[in-house]
């Protein structure tokens, strides 16, 4: 990818504006995690040591354009910021009437800008009004990058300057190495809910890896397509036919989707719900699939003990419950174990990595969800785009 880097750029004495994803969980005005914040310090800290003076840009959860509440405040990362920097870091909240003034070596961040109108639409004069409050733009928002808005897409082409920040290309040289130039075999876990919201994914990948395995929700319909019973589990019918496809691609180039042997079930979906192993077969008309058995669960292990690179979107149950948590415990534990190149994205990934205490032994661990999602898909990513054409 044809990009330029801010780690190549000398920005003493400018004013850099930084696109960051500081969409962080806020509970009752507390930062819950700031993984997030600390994430984006790489870039920001770059600037700071050269002397700049830098404009943080940001969103914070999903509100509505032009009506403002209290809970959209970016008040709160600001603070965060602040204190991981050491030094106060004010929110600009006029920045559209009077231009901020930012001394070098200091911060300033814009109010949350899903509150700009424009903004989801990608409008330009709000873009010109970004790249207007600096010399140099930098995108170092990758859990944003498949969406094209004024803040990723447009103002790149109006900035004097456009350039990726230090994570954001430390994300598409992960997602390169693995996804483009992998060492064989290739194993991609996905799970998740439903096969509609990941199913041109799975198409994907099954044209890319050696392995595919399916979790949660996803693995059901799978085991459906199979003809095997999945009693009250959530699963879809009307896409076993592309489950069914999708084996058959995989199957046809040498790989494999190997499918539960044994599962755990319960009656009902709580943390309390009685757990019960059984064989994929015996799974009764009121059994609710929660986790993969530890027959499967083990099978899954000796596999990454195989492969070279690992691409990881997913739990293969409801981790979330300690009754349901073996399968995903297992396959986290062998994926931290392997010695094959190992990236892992998604918010319940993530968490889970967190849970099972395996951060260190992942390769690399990426910020997006679906940003993540459609690099593998292999869709070019709005806010790249926007940083190549510049290039």
């Amino acid at each position: 990818m044809l990009f330029k880097k801010l780690a190549d750029q000398d920005v003493s004495g400018k004013t850099v504006v930084i696109r960051v994803d500081m969409n962080v969980p806020i509970k009752d005005g507390v930062i819950v995690d700031d993984t997030r914040i600390r994430a984006s310090l790489a870039s920001i800290r770059f600037c700071l040591q050269q002397g700049a003076a830098v404009v943080v840009l940001t969103h914070l959860g999903r509100p509505k354009a032009g009506a403002p509440k209290p809970e959209d405040s970016v008040a709160p990362v600001a603070q965060r910021l602040g204190e991981l920097l050491g030094q106060n870091v004010s929110v600009a909240e006029d920045w559209r009437e009077h231009k901020p003034q930012v001394q070098a070596g200091h911060v300033i961040m814009l109010p949350n800008v899903r509150l700009n109108i424009g903004e989801k639409e990608n409008d330009h004069a709000l873009a010109t009004a970004y790249a207007a409050l600096g010399d140099v733009y930098v995108n170092d928002a990758f859990g944003t990058a498949h969406r094209a808005e004024a803040s990723t897409a447009a103002v790149a082409e109006f900035a004097p300057l456009a350039c990726a920040g230090m994570l954001l290309t430390a994300e598409l040289d992960a997602l390169t190495h693995a996804v483009q130039n992998p060492q064989a075999p290739v194993v991609a876990i996905v799970g998740g809910s439903k096969v509609s919201t990941k199913l041109t994914i799975l198409e994907s990948l099954a044209d890319k890896v050696d392995h595919l395995i399916v979790g949660g929700g996803i693995a059901n319909t799978f085991l459906l397509a199979k003809g095997l019973p999945v009693g009250q589990s959530l699963a879809e019918a009307d896409l076993v036919d592309s489950a069914r496809q999708i084996m058959a691609k995989i199957a046809a180039k040498g790989g494999d989707i190997p499918l539960p042997v044994d599962v755990v079930v319960a009656k009902r979906f709580a943390a309390d719900a009685a757990a019960e192993i059984k064989n994929v077969a015996d799974v009764a008309e009121d059994d609710m699939i929660l986790d993969i058995g530890p027959q499967s669960a083990q099978r899954l292990a000796e596999m990454m003990k195989e492969a070279k690179t690992i691409v990881w979107n997913g739990p293969v149950g409801v981790f979330e419950f300690a009754a349901f948590a073996h399968g995903t415990k297992v396959l986290a534990k062998a994926i931290a174990d392997s010695d094959a190149y190992s990236i892992a994205g998604g918010g319940d990934t993530l968490a889970a990595i967190a849970q099972f205490g395996i951060t260190d032994d992942i390769s690399y661990i990426s910020t997006g969800g679906g940003a993540f999602l459609e690099f593998l898909e292999g869709k070019t990513l709005p806010a790249v785009a926007a940083l190549t054409a510049r290039a």
